[in-house]
């Protein structure tokens, strides 16, 4: 997708790159208008079809796309997806420019187990796992990640410069405590498997945050707490003091601890959604924004734009907490908040002096409030690229999700453009002479934030049970904002659809 001048906002000229060449630049795919108009219950058009269909998909994300996806391979094709937005992908969207195609948010997909069966399917339908052979092209590249620390670049994320002994024994204990709960089966992905099979003393760990679990741990280094921090707020958008310790830990021990992947593309993971949207297009209905769903007798009324849909089931894979504004009886209330984010993508004129190992894929600068930035072009087997797109984060996890979504929305692009420098100079003291555009997406509910108890908590179990023809299947029903697990909750959406309507 290229930026047009209706999804990016005309920036102010007041940062330059040099006195004669303005950086340029704006706001992107805002849709915060949008979605007020849901929540405020804004007025709607009036009807003017009415179109009777058996199952109606809610959400062109990663969920919604997946439901559609199982509809298709089960060969039932009485359905149709409404998206609000003009385009499918929620935050597997992409953008292009003369440079490169550049990921909007979700950028990669971790190589998945062999219990991860959905994911596994999905591999192989696209191609990019054949005969137990991952296709190389799209593996990510080395050198993967790097960390600026101490004034330098170092190979990987976790730290390891500057460390004591009493540093590296911790972190030693640490891992061993994970691998102890990686063994233990309770921490799968997706992550409901193992949530059945957690002992008591595994559950007992949502009670907790991940900084008081590692407290009772005798867990302190400074280095540690960081890296453990840093994660949290990479896939969860919630420091170390604020997320639930099972939530923390899934992050580490869900995974194998010899990571072969991760599957990465210029565009991030637009390349899957993309795929999705092209093998259910003729199902998919854009700039459909539902503003009501109730329930009438027998069947669900639909209501999105000037069309209403009267079906026999619907699959909700728009955010759970939207639902409570929208459908009526409406559903009892996620006990939850919505993380904001901020991504920026950053045109590079060139690139700038770097001082210790070359540009990863992945780098991360030690103490930022933000999370780094991943290259774009880096899977690019060119020899010579002069000029490259960092795709760069910021999770807003300081306080209140209500805080920081004001804080957010409050500046003015000026003002992010001035924080991302002032972040990124700590490592790249040129950069402002290297940047020639900065485009910004401002995500104010981009993922869940799994705070103590929510996992195990009733109202949340109880959303996860599909009732009168109606199933939740957005990821924030997980907690975790993982694409298994946005894939599996549209799957077993669109199975328990199946098999009510005896398909």
């Amino acid at each position: 997708m290229k930026l047009t001048r209706r999804q990016v906002a005309p920036a102010l000229i007041g940062l330059t790159l040099k006195a004669d060449q303005p950086l340029k630049g704006g706001f992107a795919l805002e849709a915060q208008d949008r979605g007020h108009q849901i929540r405020d219950r804004a007025a709607t058009p009036a009807t003017k079809r009415t179109i009777r269909i058996p199952a109606v998909i809610v959400g062109g994300g990663i969920s919604g796309l997946s439901a559609a996806w199982w509809f298709r391979r089960a060969r039932f094709t009485d359905f149709v997806l409404l998206e609000m937005e003009s385009e499918t992908g929620g935050n597997a969207r992409a953008g292009e420019n003369e440079i490169t195609p550049f990921p909007w948010a979700a950028h990669y997909l971790p190589l998945p187990a062999n219990d991860s069966i959905y994911v596994r399917l999905l591999c192989e339908e696209f191609g990019l796992l054949k005969d137990g052979v991952w296709d190389e092209r799209w593996l990510c590249h080395s050198p993967q990640e790097r960390l600026f620390l101490h004034g330098r670049w170092q190979e990987g994320i976790e730290p390891h410069i500057g460390l004591t002994k009493e540093d590296a024994a911790q972190f030693d204990r640490f891992f061993s405590r994970v691998a102890e709960l990686r063994h233990s089966g309770a921490f799968t992905l997706p992550m409901d498997p193992g949530l059945r099979r957690s002992k008591p003393a595994h559950l007992a760990l949502d009670r907790l945050t991940l900084s008081g679990w590692m407290r009772k741990e005798g867990l302190y280094s400074p280095y540690l707490r960081w890296l453990v921090d840093y994660s949290t707020r990479d896939d969860y958008a919630t420091g170390a003091d604020a997320v639930s310790a099972w939530a923390g830990l899934h992050y580490f021990a869900a995974r194998d601890s010899e990571e072969h992947g991760p599957l990465t593309w210029p565009e991030g993971n637009a390349w899957i959604a993309r795929r999705l949207t092209q093998t259910v297009s003729s199902h998919i209905r854009t700039g459909a924004m539902v503003s009501r769903v109730e329930r009438t007798g027998s069947f669900w009324r639909v209501h999105a734009g000037d069309t209403l849909y009267e079906t026999d089931y619907v699959i909700w894979a728009a955010p759970t907490w939207l639902a409570r504004w929208t459908v009526s009886p409406p559903p009892r209330a996620l006990p939850m908040e919505s993380a904001p984010w901020l991504v920026a993508n950053l045109t590079m004129s060139r690139w700038p002096a770097e001082k210790g190992l070359p540009p990863a894929w992945d780098n991360v600068i030690y103490g930022s409030p933000a999370l780094g930035y991943v290259v774009a072009t880096h899977q690019s087997l060119k020899t010579h690229i002069p000029r490259t797109v960092w795709t760069y984060y910021w999770a807003m996890s300081q306080g209140a999700a209500l805080d920081q979504r004001r804080i957010l929305l409050g500046g003015d692009w000026r003002y992010w453009c001035e924080r991302i420098f002032a972040d990124l100079q700590r490592a790249h003291p040129d950069i402002r002479s290297c940047v020639e555009r900065i485009d910004i997406f401002r995500i104010g509910h981009a993922m869940p934030r799994p705070a103590p108890g929510f996992l195990t908590h009733p109202d949340r179990l109880a959303l996860l049970k599909p009732s009168n023809n109606l199933a939740f299947a957005n990821t924030d029903l997980s907690g975790l904002s993982l694409f298994e697990e946005a894939q599996y909750r549209g799957v077993e959406a669109a199975r328990a659809a199946l098999s009510t309507l005896g398909r």
